[in-house]
């Protein structure tokens, strides 16, 4: 049997090729496994200083770009930084725009809710972590022969990438927070990104140090977040 796809049905084609499936042997342990690994999925924002591969984060960026997107446009860039030069320079601009936040930005609900987080203006972790991801929606489609620059669904599309990121850095043992100052152009300006790349998220990563803790919290177990057909009606 064929190893890799063809490049046509037999038919002849060429636009389209057989879907290669994949099977696990027990697809429910295969999932439990998964979810067991994400349950331990937390955020964090102490990083040890232990080095992480270049190699290691290509691989999950590799991971985040299969996922699906509008048309297949692809509208994402991730922009990898160990630089601690560029690192102190996104720390200052973020650090910049999360003290307008506490201070003015936010409301007293949004300022309570975040209370039982811990978090505040400061962010030391945007230099403390080996890397940044810092993730990037396109608002057209740059590839030379494409049919056209449009993109689609980009939110929705660049969302499941990062979704997908987060997991594979999880599957890899790593942590990850993520990030989202307000408003984010400084990343574009101190990165040097297009005008049509738009700051979506920004993800430090690298090993968990040490004595890391999160917030006692607890995700809504399954019959609060699913509903069987209509649900039961009253």
């Amino acid at each position: 049997m064929p190893t890799a796809y063809p490049d046509v049905m037999p038919d002849g084609d060429s636009t389209q090729i057989p879907y290669k499936p994949w099977t696990p042997r027990d697809p429910q342990a295969s999932v439990r496994e998964f979810t067991e690994i994400l349950t331990r999925r937390r955020s964090i924002r102490t990083f040890s200083d232990k080095p992480v591969p270049q190699e290691l984060v290509e691989t999950v960026i590799s991971a985040a770009g299969t996922a699906p997107s509008g048309a297949n446009k692809q509208p994402w860039r991730f922009v990898a930084v160990s630089d601690p030069a560029l690192k102190r320079l996104i720390r200052e601009g973020a650090e910049e725009e999360e003290r307008l936040f506490y201070s003015k930005r936010a409301s007293e609900s949004w300022l309570r809710d975040l209370e039982l987080i811990g978090t505040d203006e400061h962010k030391p972790f945007l230099e403390e972590a080996p890397w940044l991801i810092v993730v990037f929606k396109m608002m057209k489609d740059d590839r030379s022969g494409m049919p056209s620059d449009q993109v689609y669904y980009v939110n929705e599309s660049v969302g499941i990438a990062v979704g997908m990121l987060l997991a594979a850095a999880q599957l890899a043992g790593l942590a990850t927070l993520t990030h989202t100052p307000s408003p984010m152009k400084f990343l574009g300006d101190i990165l040097g990104r297009p005008d049509y790349e738009r700051p979506y998220m920004l993800i430090p990563i690298g090993w968990p140090s040490s004595d890391a803790t999160v917030p006692a919290i607890e995700r809504k177990p399954l019959n609060e977040i699913m509903v069987l057909n209509r649900g039961e009606l009253t």
